[in-house]
């Protein structure tokens, strides 16, 4: 396949708008979806931002701010995506969400086109088996924010070809990332071990062995974490983590995944870290 220069965003929340973000940065044209049109425009507001904060640092110049936000096209029509070489997939962290969208995918895109997930969790052998072009479809798992973490997980499927592999890997590269290929099992590498870390973090919280500020204290200063487990569940979002924790639990099936009481108690008042305004802590 020759070089990508036409992508697909699926969803301009936090991770949708930063891979828009960078890939419009390394010259490629974005076709950013949403279904729903003020998500849509705020993704675009958190491009604008991050990109005025690169100029002030000096890492992009006004003008090469500008080019690359007129490179992102905004739709909130899937039907508009059909010029995309590559699609990547960056919605809620569910099988049945992100399978009817490689469905409809599939019936829209050209042939060639390969579809990519962000999934921090999901079966990418799953996934493709939903489409028509399984060896097109791998995982290229993110981590936030994408504008300045340097990692993307390359996740093969089991019917993934090398060529997919071969194009998603210079995509990365050219995105200023470093791929590092893994393969296809519930969590893959970075979520298997760090997904269980958060989690006995709150058991310690739920159990009274130490308050979350405690608990986040000891890993900073103890382990030098950037930030402790519990900051870091509540940038993540908690519901992600209860979701990703429930895909460990019925992929690996073992029930020291399953997610802790507390996380559970605290997704359901609607408590979701930073993104909600309270998680472990508040936010203005």
């Amino acid at each position: 396949m020759a070089e990508i220069r036409t992508i697909g965003v699926i969803g301009a929340g936090t991770m949708g708008n930063g891979i828009a973000h960078v890939s419009a940065r390394a010259g490629l044209k974005v076709l950013l979806y949403d279904v729903d049109n003020t998500a849509l425009y705020r993704g675009l507001d958190v491009i604008r931002a991050n990109m005025a904060r690169e100029v002030a640092k000096q890492k992009l110049t006004a003008e090469q701010a500008d080019e690359a936000r007129s490179r992102i096209v905004p739709t909130t029509s899937l039907d508009d995506l059909v010029q995309s070489e590559l699609v990547i997939e960056a919605a809620t962290e569910r099988f049945a969400v992100k399978s009817e969208i490689f469905r409809g995918l599939d019936r829209l895109l050209p042939a060639g086109a390969i579809f990519a997930s962000n999934t921090s969790s999901i079966s990418i052998t799953k996934l493709a088996a939903a489409t028509k072009r399984p060896g097109q479809v791998i995982g290229m798992h993110f981590f936030n924010p994408v504008p300045v973490m340097q990692l993307v997980e390359v996740i093969r499927g089991l019917q993934t070809t090398q060529e997919t592999s071969d194009v998603v890997h210079a995509l990365a590269v050219r995105l200023g990332k470093t791929p590092v290929e893994v393969n296809d099992a519930a969590g893959f590498v970075s979520n298997r071990v760090l997904m269980p870390l958060i989690n006995e973090a709150v058991y310690t919280v739920m159990q009274g062995v130490a308050t979350a500020e405690a608990v986040d204290k000891v890993f900073v200063l103890g382990m030098a974490h950037p930030m402790g487990p519990l900051t870091l569940a509540d940038f993540i979002g908690l519901d992600v983590c209860v979701d990703i924790m429930r895909v460990l639990a019925e992929g690996l099936g073992d029930p020291k995944y399953n997610p802790c009481p507390l996380l559970v108690r605290m997704v359901d008042a609607g408590w979701l870290g930073r993104k909600s305004g309270r998680g472990f802590y508040t936010y203005s």
